[in-house]
């Protein structure tokens, strides 16, 4: 990519001010090459090569998250807990530092960027195809929270708060649309919103098992979507979990949950047509039973029991997420075109609705795998 096409590719920053950035941190000078990298929609990420070595260079969304430095400061955390259990095969993207020693640069526009290690020799996918690969999906999830359950949650800080709070998250849904004057007007959102109304108990019972004392608050990953699970390119294997800005203190049940969502709705996020949209039992299965053999010696029975619930949460948390975002003109999740998040709201209804059909079938599978080794 000539550097001009990456002047127009990286908005604000220029190629110029990029190798300027990367070169303050401890890496060899002069930088070879800045690109775009990646697919994320919150910050901006480039791939650095310099001296024979590549690095992800990032822009925290300040915006987003109010705290940049306690992201980072998570990240240490948790490249020291994988160093003092390196049996778990567990690999971290390593925060590499500032010339100045620091974990992070603050630019002079107030940006704050970070510069990691790439983990080489690995790919994503863009669906779980076998079961092989399912299994890897569990047995990687299961291990993390292995590795972090031993750390206690006030070690590390908030780097998004009201993060899958869905009671939060269901208040300021009715809160926009008493707002939005005609909001109910189209058929579509007419529909989900509905959907989301007949089901806005489910919002609590997670979090009110959480305010009783049943579920303990744990260090979770936040988002361990399959989009962000590293493969080691030959043999197969899951060896890391990235987009760790949501690592922080959270529940267990909102991680599995929120892995089996995007794992087993093969049609992904954007599909079209609901009728494309369904949760496979045949990808689900082997998920948990590989998530099961890692943590059921410690998990404790109130985690398990709301594993069912949690997979039924989440698409309807996401749902309501990207309806309410419609309803404010797409505020927060990128759009491409208009009625990018209604549509992206139908699909995670329409997964919320198949995963109730199936209900009696995943909570048999719960009880099998965590129950009852196999």
């Amino acid at each position: 990519m000539r550097r001009a096409e990456i002047d127009g590719a990286i908005g604000a920053q220029t190629y110029a001010s990029l190798v300027t950035i990367a070169e303050a941190f401890e890496i060899p000078s002069p930088v070879e090459t800045v690109e775009p990298f990646g697919r994320g929609l919150i910050n901006d990420t480039f791939r650095v090569a310099a001296g024979g070595v590549r690095c992800v260079l990032q822009r925290i969304n300040g915006t987003v998250f109010p705290d940049p430095f306690r992201i980072l400061s998570n990240i240490q955390a948790l490249d020291r807990q994988a160093r003092r259990h390196p049996d778990l095969g567990f690999r971290v993207p390593a925060l590499i530092p500032t010339r100045a020693g620091d974990a992070g640069l603050r630019a002079p526009d107030g940006n704050v960027w970070r510069l990691m290690t790439m983990i080489e020799d690995t790919v994503g996918l863009p669906r779980v195809e076998h079961p092989d690969q399912a299994r890897e999906v569990g047995r990687l999830l299961g291990r993390f929270h292995t590795l972090l359950q031993s750390l206690p949650p006030e070690a590390l800080g908030v780097t998004l708060p009201g993060f899958h709070d869905t009671p939060a998250y269901r208040a300021r849904f009715f809160s926009v649309l008493a707002r939005i004057e005609g909001a109910r007007d189209n058929p579509k959102v007419e529909t989900c919103v509905r959907f989301a109304i007949e089901r806005q108990a489910l919002a609590r019972r997670i979090s009110n098992a959480r305010d009783r004392g049943e579920i303990p608050v744990r260090v979770t990953h936040g988002d361990p979507k399959l989009d962000n699970i590293l493969f080691d390119r030959d043999s197969g294997r899951a060896i890391a979990l990235i987009d760790l800005d949501t690592l922080q203190p959270g529940l267990i049940p909102h991680d599995i949950g929120d892995c089996l969502r995007s794992c087993c709705n093969r049609s992904g996020e954007s599909a079209h047509g609901r009728t494309q949209v369904m949760f496979d039992l045949a990808v689900a299965e082997p998920i948990l039973q590989a998530y099961a053999e890692q943590t059921r010696a410690w998990l404790n029975p109130e985690e398990i029991a709301l594993i069912p619930e949690a997979i039924r949460l989440m698409p309807f948390e996401l749902g309501l997420r990207f309806l309410t975002d419609h309803l404010e003109g797409d505020r927060y999740f990128k759009v491409v075109e208009p009625g990018e998040n209604l549509r992206k709201a139908e699909i995670q209804f329409a997964l919320v609705a198949d995963i109730e059909s199936k209900a009696q079938d995943i909570e048999i599978m719960v009880n099998r795998f965590f129950h009852s080794p196999t």
